[in-house]
């Protein structure tokens, strides 16, 4: 990193110049944050600790729950944060650091993604073949490359941003770093390297996006083959929702990161980034709980044993086998 020297520290975009605004955008930065560490954190601790959820499905359900609570933890504290105390100030290496941790968690989240897809595939159209496409061991293995593969994006995408030379200031119009925003700051042609990255991860994240697509597809055919009116409408409750989101997330990260500078706007820039970076954390735990019976019993059980254990109440011995306790 050696530009730190000539950058010492970014200034973030101000939401708002009267103390009345900047509270309100506090209060509704807390009430996202908020809402997704709760809906996240039910989500983890239902499939943690009942025996009946540890099943392929949901342990990369906890995967994503586990890379949401990161992902929006990596921007929003920060940008609360500045609001509270009326700063914009980040330092050069805390904004590598955020870009870092952004795009690894961003780029694992998408990979899972499209592991989820494959998993739904097999388990809807191949049912007779899930156990052994998609055993313990595929899914930690799934599950690692998956992560594995958004660590080296970071590494490759932020060594690749913060080797550039900054000519243009450092006033970021965004309420975290991000590279498109950090780019704009490069030097005539510099910028060109990490331009290159961005194309080829575009072109790997559409490979996965046409998977996904394709995939899903396949279960659309098969859900409609089914006889049962009941079946169909639960594979469609659980796969459209979950192929829409899909869709918004990827959408609004290629519209970030590939649109040209003319269609360039703070405001515009600053609606899509909230979009894939914070409704996902929100919109997922809601699509995959509250559609989801299975998960919506585990909340209940757990729930009604910290009840339980708080007022001191007899546990009984069947709840205890279904909560592994």
């Amino acid at each position: 990193m050696s530009n730190s020297s000539s950058v010492s520290e970014f200034l973030l975009l101000a939401f708002a110049e009267t103390r009345e605004l900047q509270l309100l955008h506090f209060a509704l930065f807390l009430g996202i944050y908020l809402a997704a560490l709760l809906g996240n954190g039910l989500i983890v601790s239902a499939v943690a600790c009942h025996h009946r959820l540890h099943t392929p499905m949901y342990f990369f359900l906890l995967n994503l729950a586990l890379l949401d609570l990161g992902c929006i933890s990596t921007t929003l504290p920060k940008a609360m944060a500045n609001v509270l105390w009326d700063n914009r100030v980040i330092t050069y290496q805390g904004c590598a650091a955020q870009v870092f941790l952004f795009v690894f968690l961003i780029a694992s989240e998408f990979y899972l993604l499209t592991v989820m897809a494959y998993d739904r595939y097999v388990a809807i159209c191949k049912p007779l073949h899930y156990g052994s496409l998609v055993g313990s061991r595929a899914c930690a293995q799934m599950a690692a490359a998956a992560w594995g593969s958004g660590f080296l994006n970071a590494v490759l995408h932020t060594a690749s941003t913060f080797s550039l030379p900054l000519c243009q200031g450092n006033v970021l119009e965004q309420f975290f770093c991000e590279i498109p925003q950090i780019l704009k700051l490069s030097c005539s042609h510099a910028y060109l390297r990490e331009d290159g990255f961005i194309a080829f991860s575009f072109c790997l994240g559409v490979g996965c996006f046409v998977f996904i697509l394709v995939s899903y597809v396949q279960i659309l055919r098969a859900v409609l083959r089914m006889p049962s009116e009941q079946g169909r409408h639960k594979a469609f409750s659980t796969c459209l929702p979950h192929l829409a989101v899909v869709s918004l997330f990827v959408s609004t990260i290629m519209f970030a990161y590939l649109k040209p500078p003319s269609f360039s706007s703070p405001s515009l820039d600053i609606a899509v980034s909230f979009l894939y970076s914070t409704l996902p954390p929100i919109v997922n735990p809601v699509i995959y709980s509250m559609r989801n019976q299975e998960l919506k019993d585990a909340l209940r059980k757990l729930f009604e044993y910290i009840f339980l254990r708080n007022y001191d109440v007899p546990l009984h011995s069947e709840f205890l086998r279904e909560t592994g306790k």
